[in-house]
């Protein structure tokens, strides 16, 4: 009859190893190998832990300058900036707040230690520097029409684009938006709210995105477009 397995648990700080011995056996299949269980002390072995730690942003620490001629309105979670260009406000959300000091200095901090409260710091740091940017200097944008054709006018509050279909392209333009064409290539987007401003330019920029081939079409004035080199004709 086969000897049974013996096996031996001292205590939780040791770890079961197994190891081969030839401790069965058969009258027809002569000796076989089993094993047992012993345990070694768990000093032995070695387990690697990292602890992984949230940092603050390096956009979100960084202070937010108030210019003189900006007042700032601050109730709750709501934000208002007044400058001479115009009026901005925002509600920030719950994961972080917006503290004023003595000196004039805006900063904006984190409420709670979440994964949420570590994205929206830096946003919000961004999204309040818009603000007090665009209300005391603002923004623009600079877009160039390139192709033979195509032009840029103005009639009052609304901008003509031909861009080479049948008909010309009227937008018309939102309040607090200025548009100013050059050349009749040249088109200057300003204001003080800069997500508008970005959405305006993208728009006339979505009529005729600059093709790789030629580079026709609007595109922003610091634009790199990659050519692609086009169909070589067959050798002669």
């Amino acid at each position: 009859m086969a000897s049974p397995i013996t096996s031996s648990f001292q205590t939780r700080s040791h770890i079961p190893i197994l190891l081969f011995t030839t401790n069965l056996r058969s009258a027809f299949l002569g000796e076989r190998k089993g094993f047992t269980v012993y345990s070694a002390p768990a000093t032995n072995v070695g387990f690697l832990k990292k602890a992984v730690e949230c940092k603050e942003s390096r956009i979100g620490k960084q202070p937010i300058e108030v210019p003189a001629n900006v007042t700032l309105k601050l109730e709750g979670q709501s934000l208002e900036v007044k400058g001479p260009l115009g009026k901005l406000s925002m509600i920030l959300p719950r994961e972080v707040v917006v503290e004023k000091q003595e000196s004039g200095i805006l900063r904006v901090r984190k409420a709670m230690e979440t994964r949420r409260a570590n994205q929206m710091h830096g946003l919000f740091r961004t999204l309040t520097d818009n603000m007090v940017v665009g209300v005391s200097k603002g923004f623009e944008k600079r877009l160039q029409l390139i192709g033979v054709g195509y032009r840029a006018t103005l009639e009052g509050r609304i901008l003509v684009l031909s861009l080479g279909f049948s008909h010309p392209v009227r937008m018309d333009i939102p309040d607090g938006i200025q548009v100013k064409v050059e050349e009749n290539t040249r088109i200057i987007v300003s204001g003080y709210d800069k997500s508008e401003i970005g959405q305006f330019a993208a728009s006339i920029r979505k009529w005729r995105p600059p093709e790789p081939y030629k580079g026709k079409g609007v595109k922003y004035a610091d634009e790199i477009v990659r050519r692609k080199e086009g169909k070589a004709g067959k050798k002669k």
